[in-house]
């Protein structure tokens, strides 16, 4: 398939920049895959769509406050007059893994040479610098605290503003819980503590997993034919019950639900394992092994993600879909509203 088959035109006004003051109240559309019919709901009327007996899937992943601005040791911090809004030796680092101890792989933008400080006695060094540069922290206390206190909420570029303190509890599930992703499970941010409890009354078997989001989620592809892209492998840990429990329901013919494209992929890309690492990549052709139905936001053109809900349903009904929502005003991607394809 082509990548051109998963464009989409969307107004930058349906792109949204904050959250809704309640996470339930963001609008839920409902696709109904048999007939591809649509229905318009708000979201804490998920509990009508589920049953007693499925098997709900969330990932806990918790973000990292992993976006640094730092600047090199030796640099004054003199405004550059060709470009205002950067300082002279400004550095912007988005961490990714911690692959040793205090040595992480990150994203880097601007030219670190040397020393780079952060303030508040956190500093470092890039030792190799390339797509992915590797960064060597030096700091006068607990490293980790430090990132967990100065650092900003990673959220995405087409959220056109910096990270506020709203931002690091509104970023994160109400459920997470395992620290460690760049971007948060999205699908998971409209759930509240009351649905979940009143989905377990109703009988639905909530159950959590981990996937740690990566570069694998968002990075974007480049080649034409989408068959050739390669998706960069992320981390997942999935509790022995939660499996037992989804294999359980599939032999007994109960549905399983992913809430989120990060849950589908780790559940569908275990591959038996219960640990590990999955660049699984799935788009349209793809057979679900364990996801029946899934809970999701609204996707950017020719991502992944748009790729992975195509291949649940189809890439003509989810454009189609998505044009009804665009003319409905929903909102769309991380801070967006929900979708439910069942």
């Amino acid at each position: 398939m082509k990548l051109s088959d998963f464009d989409y035109h969307l107004p930058e006004a349906s792109i949204a920049q904050y959250p809704l003051s309640e996470r339930d109240s963001s609008r839920l559309l409902v696709l109904h895959r048999k007939t591809s019919t649509i229905e318009h709901r708000i979201f804490r009327d998920i509990a009508d769509y589920l049953n007693t007996g499925d098997v709900l899937i969330l990932n806990n992943a918790k973000v990292l406050p992993a976006r640094l601005i730092g600047r090199k040791k030796t640099a004054a911090q003199r405004v550059l007059p060709e470009n205002p809004g950067m300082q002279e030796g400004r550095i912007e680092l988005l961490l990714l893994r911690e692959v040793d101890n205090g040595l992480w792989q990150t994203l880097v933008k601007g030219n670190p040479k040397g020393a780079i400080t952060f303030g508040n006695g956190l500093e470092g060094e890039i030792i190799t610098k390339g797509e992915i540069s590797m960064l060597r922290f030096h700091s006068n206390g607990d490293t980790m605290q430090l990132i967990r206190r100065y650092g900003l909420m990673p959220l995405p570029p087409y959220i056109k503003r910096q990270p506020d303190v709203s931002d690091r509890q509104r970023y994160q599930t109400v459920y997470a819980e395992k620290e460690g992703a760049i971007a948060a499970p999205t699908a998971g941010l409209h759930f509240t503590e009351a649905i979940i409890k009143e989905l377990e009354a109703k009988g639905v078997i909530v159950k959590y997993l981990t996937l740690y989001v990566g570069l694998g989620t968002f990075r974007p592809i480049r080649v034409q034919c989408i068959e050739h892209h390669r998706m960069d492998a992320e981390l997942f840990d999935i509790p022995e019950d939660t499996m037992l429990e989804i294999n359980k329901a599939k032999k007994e013919g109960r549905r399983v639900i992913a809430v989120g494209t990060t849950s589908t992929r780790a559940i569908e890309g275990s591959e038996g394992r219960l640990s590990g690492s999955s660049g699984i990549f799935i788009y349209p052709g793809y057979r679900f092994r364990f996801i029946d139905a899934l809970i999701t936001n609204f996707h950017l053109p020719r991502s992944t993600p748009l790729m992975l809900v195509s291949a649940l349903s189809d890439i003509n009904t989810i454009k189609r879909t998505y044009m009804e929502a665009v003319k409905m005003g929903y909102r769309f991607f991380s801070y967006g509203d929900a979708m439910l394809i069942i």
